[in-house]
């Protein structure tokens, strides 16, 4: 006997598109700046019903928790990937990519910790395990004597951090970070470049 109903699998594949559709959707709603995003935007500019997306996520809460992990998630994870560059040069990079992560991610923190009655335990959770994630960088650099041995990452984040707060254009910023950047190198390695 055969049936014309989808299999389970199926129907799974078919719910983690849904989701991927609305996170993806999500993600360039809230990047772009000066936007009120509602519920029901994201739902249209994913192609899904309203019930779906509460199905997916309950609430505005629940979406923007999911956004902002996921987003944690992709640091971490570059955090971990091994493209053969010296050690210094992989830190950098790394730092590159929480630089650019931060500003976009200002809006999405401040709703959450809006919505959320105690503080949320996805936002308070990133920086320690972001942290975590680039410590190994770091040593890898300082061992290397390619990155100065005076500077925790968490005073190294905090440099990051405080420029890219400055409202202002990338390109008025970029010298900025490349300049804090270039600082941490050890005399030597600056050298070589």
């Amino acid at each position: 006997m055969t049936t014309d109903r989808p299999t389970f699998p199926t129907r799974r594949a078919a719910a983690k598109r849904n989701r991927d559709k609305i996170l993806d959707a999500a993600r360039a709603a809230f990047a772009e700046p000066g936007v009120e995003v509602s519920m029901a935007e994201i739902a249209r500019r994913a192609g899904v019903g309203m019930a779906t997306l509460y199905r997916n996520f309950p609430g505005r809460r629940e979406l923007l928790e999911a956004l902002y992990a996921g987003e944690v998630d992709a640091l971490c994870e570059a955090a971990r990937a091994d493209d053969g560059q010296p050690p210094g040069e992989a830190l950098l990079a790394w730092l590159h990519r929480l630089f650019a992560f931060l500003p976009g991610k200002r809006l999405i923190v401040a709703e959450l910790l809006e919505l959320s009655v105690d503080d949320s335990p996805v936002v308070d959770g990133s920086r320690a395990r972001a942290l975590a994630a680039g410590r190994p960088l770091l040593t890898a650099a300082q061992d290397a004597a390619e990155i100065r041995a005076d500077l925790t990452l968490e005073q190294i984040f905090d440099l990051v951090a405080a420029i890219a707060k400055i409202s202002s254009d990338p390109r008025y910023l970029e010298p900025m970070l490349r300049t804090m950047l270039d600082g941490l190198r050890t005399p030597a390695a600056a050298q070589l470049d």
